[in-house]
């Protein structure tokens, strides 16, 4: 495998650094890592791979040098204008942020389910939404056995998928402090079914961040898809109860054989021995865990189904360095 030159934009953010722990215990094979980041972090040091990295301020000229895949989690006006520029200059953009999903000519990848969209890019990659990842790891071979008709997400978000500041107002919160103005209300012993705005429809734009990304990554618009999200005084890992009306009928013994033989996935099911998904095992881990799968009695070809994941490492991270691992065997 070609050794490559990679770069991570936002290197000094909680998924920035997690880029770099994932490049190195996936033992990723580039030959130079640049690292850039805001104006605020430059000249702060980071490592990979035993080496210590000077972070760099990023700048319009920042991708004239040989670079063949970056990597970025700064958000998304900055996606907006340096995704572009680098694309520009050969480089090809793996991107964390909302700002290039729901674009035409972007593929939205998750490589267990739809690795073949990495191939029409035109410079740009797109990295779906955390909550959207984890559950589409699962559809996809569900759906390509059965069909789906319909999708009911109810999430249960961690307050790492808002980074350092929703973690901060979780601590403080459990401390008694509500210094931390992150969430609309208390984070602490509370759940808020709010995530990011509201829209005209009633929505969050979470929420239709999963209903979209979803129909897209599967490629198939004719899913009817609805979402609830909510914010939960949990750290880390997103928790998710996925309910499903397929066309085809279904067994559940083979619907749990089939996951168990899905790629990316762990079944855990053992209701007896009271084994099932959680969110402190999924921790630090790259998988997607699954269980309580069971029938759904109110539908004719309903299923029921709990999905756990680390939205940091596989809702975000990663992803991204997997989406760079299928680039380069074309490199």
């Amino acid at each position: 495998m070609k050794k490559i030159n990679i770069a991570v934009v936002g290197a000094t953010g909680m998924v920035g650094r997690t880029f770099l722990k994932v490049l190195e215990e996936r033992d990723f094979p580039y030959e130079n890592l640049y690292v850039f980041a805001s104006p605020r972090s430059a000249g702060q040091r980071v490592k990979c791979k035993d080496i210590e990295y000077t972070v760099e301020e990023l700048k319009e000229d920042s991708f004239d040098r040989d670079i063949d895949i970056a990597l970025f989690s700064a958000g998304g006006d900055i996606s907006k204008k340096y995704a572009q520029i680098a694309a520009s200059k050969g480089v090809v953009v793996v991107d964390n942020s909302s700002a290039w999903r729901m674009e035409k000519d972007v593929p939205l990848v998750v490589p267990e389910v739809n690795p073949q969209d990495i191939k029409w890019h035109k410079g740009i990659i797109a990295n779906p939404n955390c909550s959207t990842i984890q559950a589409v790891v699962a559809l996809k071979p569900l759906h390509d056995k059965y069909k789906i008709k319909r999708v009911v997400y109810s999430t249960y978000q961690a307050v790492s998928g808002s980074g350092v500041k929703g973690i901060m107002a979780l601590e403080e919160g459990l401390k008694g402090s509500d210094i931390a103005k992150t969430y609309p209300h208390p984070i602490a012993n509370n759940c808020l079914p709010h995530i990011d705005i509201f829209l005209e429809n009633g929505y969050t734009k979470e929420e239709m961040k999963m209903i979209n990304e979803t129909q897209k990554i599967l490629g198939d618009y004719d899913i009817k898809i609805t979402a609830t999200t909510v914010r939960v005084p949990v750290f880390d890992c997103h928790s998710e109860s996925v309910n499903l009306e397929f066309e085809k009928n279904f067994e559940v013994h083979e619907v749990k054989n089939l996951l168990s033989n899905s790629k990316g996935i762990v079944l855990q099911d053992d209701v007896e021995n009271n084994l099932y998904p959680l969110a402190i095992n999924a921790k630090g881990t790259d998988l997607v865990y699954i269980g309580r799968v069971r029938r759904d009695f109110s539908l004719e070809k309903g299923l029921n189904l709990w999905i756990v994941a680390d939205n940091i490492r596989k809702g975000a991270a990663t992803n991204a360095v997997q989406i760079a691992e299928e680039l380069i065997k074309d490199l």
